[in-house]
């Protein structure tokens, strides 16, 4: 107690001694209180306890491994996803045009249509939407004429037949065999039978050019609309891995090499 009556925390005053908290200096040698393995010594009270450094683990506890900062998600080992490296540019020749095994934008509607029929049934490679749409213009103008003619044919015929009916009731046409009628109906025959495995292969040079697979297009047969969709699909540099370069030419080459690396004399 002070002398305003106020008390203060701390240790207890032992017998014999004249300052508070003070010890006994005898030949005995005081008692330490033990511990049982692993927790750490208690504290007077009202003392707090010493703080460890930063980075040091009290004694008694084990350490913590790998502990992330609060807040952060752990970083694993994390791989980049694959990403596409471009390839050298397509070649072109003199007058601009790719080679037939790669595909060519910007394509006029005369080149579109060549290209078609040199690429008959070639599946693998790639075809712009410019050369498929030019070939679906081309192929529609052709189909309209053809069967256009067939119907005109048929008209024409039926009007010029003439039908009379006999005495006996019968009746009878006074009139030629439609003739251009089924020209033009047999010229649309062999147009579709020509353009059918093109036309095929077209579609699945598309959606390579979408970088998709060819049998995708398997499924505008089912529903035609997939066809306008999969031809308006647009293009994709990674679609070049369905290219299929061509082997360079035989012969002497720049450089006094012919087309295997083999040095000419």
């Amino acid at each position: 107690m002070t002398n305003d009556q106020t008390p203060q925390w701390g240790q207890p005053e032992r017998a014999g001694s004249g300052q508070p908290g003070s010890q006994e200096h005898s030949g005995q040698q005081q008692p330490q209180s033990q511990q049982p393995d692993g927790q750490a010594p208690q504290q007077p009270y009202g003392q707090q306890p010493p703080q460890q450094p930063y980075g040091q683990q009290p004694y008694g506890q084990a350490p913590q491994y790998a502990q992330q900062p609060y807040g952060k998600a752990p970083q694993y080992a994390q791989q980049p996803y694959p990403q596409f490296v471009p390839s050298a540019p397509i070649p072109r020749d003199a007058s601009g045009a790719p080679p037939l095994w790669a595909p060519w934008y910007g394509i006029g509607f005369l080149d579109a249509v060549t290209r078609f029929f040199k690429k008959y049934a070639r599946f693998d490679g790639r075809a712009s939407r410019s050369e498929f749409w030019y070939w679906v213009l081309a192929n529609a103008i052709v189909s309209t004429i053809l069967f256009g003619g067939y119907i005109a044919g048929m008209i024409t015929w039926a009007a010029s037949s003439a039908t009379t009916v006999d005495e006996y009731g019968e009746t009878s046409t006074n009139g030629s065999v439609p003739v251009v009628g089924l020209l033009f109906l047999g010229l649309y025959g062999l147009w579709w039978v020509a353009t059918i495995v093109p036309t095929f292969a077209l579609g699945w040079r598309r959606v390579h050019d979408a970088n998709l697979a060819g049998p995708f297009w398997l499924i505008s047969l089912v529903t035609g609309i997939a066809g306008i969709v999969f031809g308006a699909l647009e293009s994709n540099p990674a679609g070049a891995q369905y290219d299929r370069p061509d082997a360079p030419p035989a012969g002497p080459t720049a450089g006094g090499h012919d087309g295997t690396g083999v040095p000419t004399a």
